[in-house]
């Protein structure tokens, strides 16, 4: 019985640490620092916690899709 078992986020930061960095690093690091903008400004924060809801939403499912890549190119090689 075959199971769907995702690669750990550490094998996937192994085999592609660019991009694996872009997909989840950057993101959040866009997401803290809109939120640090929005204190310091005085902006409402309203619309910095929907941006930074957004990049973590995109980060988790860019990264799945990054694994999903990554699970399809091991299969095709026959590992």
């Amino acid at each position: 019985m075959s199971t769907r078992r995702s690669p750990p986020l550490v094998e996937l930061f192994r085999v592609a640490p660019a991009k694996s960095s872009l997909l989840t690093v950057a993101p959040l690091a866009l997401a803290l620092g809109q939120l640090w903008n929005s204190y310091v400004n005085g902006v409402s924060p309203a619309v910095s916690i929907g941006f930074a809801v957004v990049m973590v939403a995109f980060s988790v499912v860019a990264m799945g899709h990054h694994a999903a890549e990554y699970r399809l190119r091991r299969l095709e090689a026959g590992r």
